[in-house]
């Protein structure tokens, strides 16, 4: 079982020992003047200390350097830019190194990098993840017409479906009915007296002969 642990670590310091994501993903639109957050969070299954980042605007500016001494122990940050606001944490649950960017405009848009080193990691080695920023006058509504329009037809042609159903299952019930029906009036026809029809071999023909 500890061979089995050690490998383990081992092949998570290999394979992902850290892991920078911005979320599901790395456009984000907004609106001209408003002020918009850069989510960034970072995992790690070998821990950290001493752990640097950076974000950086076009791979050229940085706007704001990170240093943090361990999971316990809250980042110390220094801005490069009036408008950048650091709102991350790594004490919780998560380790969120994200920034906001306060009254965006036209030129602000571009290419956001979220840069992490760890030294506890072999190499020291940088990982990273982008978002590309979109700046825009307006925000545009997505139409949801056709959507709608595809769900009022199949929900249509469900009903119809379901429909038809019942209206064949009360036709079947109403057919089965009526042949049950005729079924019991052909065995009340056929069991009645034949002396009513005068018929040969009836009581009407079977009278005792007078004697002379």
């Amino acid at each position: 079982m500890p061979q089995l642990s050690c490998l383990g670590l081992y092949m998570c310091a290999v394979a992902v020992a850290l892991e920078v994501s911005v979320g599901k993903t790395n456009v984000v639109t907004a609106l001209n003047g408003s002020d918009v957050l850069l989510p960034c969070v970072f995992t790690t299954c070998i821990g950290f200390w001493d752990l640097v980042f950076t974000w950086s605007y076009n791979d050229s500016t940085t706007l704001c350097r990170g240093f943090i001494k361990s999971k316990a122990v809250e980042p110390k940050v220094q801005s490069e830019n009036f408008r950048v606001v650091f709102v991350g944490s790594t004490t919780g649950k998560d380790n969120n190194i994200s920034i906001v960017l306060l009254s965006v405009d036209f030129s602000d848009a571009g290419k956001y990098t979220c840069h992490v080193k760890n030294p506890r990691e072999k190499g020291n080695a940088e990982h990273s993840s982008y978002i590309e920023l979109q700046v825009v006058h307006k925000l545009v509504v997505a139409d949801n017409t056709l959507t709608l329009i595809i769900v009022a037809v199949v929900g249509g042609l469900i009903g119809l479906l379901i429909l038809f159903m019942v209206v064949k299952k009360v036709v079947l019930f109403i057919i089965k009915k009526t042949q049950d029906g005729k079924k019991e009036c052909l065995v009340s026809s056929s069991g009645n007296d034949n002396t009513e029809n005068g018929l040969a071999g009836s009581k009407a023909e079977q009278k005792v002969t007078p004697k002379a």
